[in-house]
């Protein structure tokens, strides 16, 4: 299976939520690189935020942002 840019980018952006505090979200600014702008956007029409330019997790973006920093972690071990 391979990894597309598009997805690559939307890991990103779930990698900056900090699951510590689901009070905390992300914001994508306007003059952020198009390729995160469209990625908040793809993770907004799959019910993962609560906002096309990043906002706040829902309950099913928490449970894939904990998998992706879980896998990040594995992946980035030493």
């Amino acid at each position: 299976m391979r990894i597309s840019d598009e997805t690559v980018a939307e890991i990103h952006l779930l990698s900056l939520f900090n699951l510590a505090s689901h009070q905390e979200g992300v914001k994508v600014h306007q003059d952020a690189e198009p390729h995160l702008i469209e990625a908040a956007k793809r993770l907004f029409g799959k019910g993962l935020t609560s906002q096309p330019d990043g906002g706040y997790l829902t309950d099913l973006g928490i449970e894939v942002a904990e998998h992706v920093q879980r896998m990040l972690i594995i992946l980035n071990a030493t």
